[in-house]
């Protein structure tokens, strides 16, 4: 059986409101279980703010990403956790181009 490899990635840094990283990220993490075309929706701490997260996503193609955003769950996600973010860092489209295994 032939693996898939995602056709559109995104990663984002997203700054919380001073002391909220924590709960923004259970918010973020609660919010995005069930979102069809998502192969990977990855949340780290930055190492650097203790106030930012970097949020890494694959998607089977870029229309999943479009479509997940209109979900009812991820619209509840994003309802909820607005109020605790105070800013955005850097954001970054790709395109993935080879799948690896460590």
């Amino acid at each position: 059986m032939e693996e898939l490899v995602p056709q559109y990635g995104l990663i984002g840094q997203m700054i919380a409101q001073p002391g909220k990283r924590a709960e923004l990220v259970a918010i973020l993490s609660d919010g995005t279980g069930a979102m069809p075309g998502n192969m990977a929706y990855l949340i780290g701490e930055d190492s650097a703010n203790p106030d930012a997260i970097w949020i890494v996503e694959l998607w089977e193609a870029k229309e999943a990403h479009a479509a997940s955003l209109q979900l009812p769950a991820v619209q509840a996600a994003i309802r909820k956790g607005r109020p605790l973010i105070a800013g955005f860092g850097t954001r970054a489209e790709f395109k993935p181009v080879a799948k690896t295994r460590a």
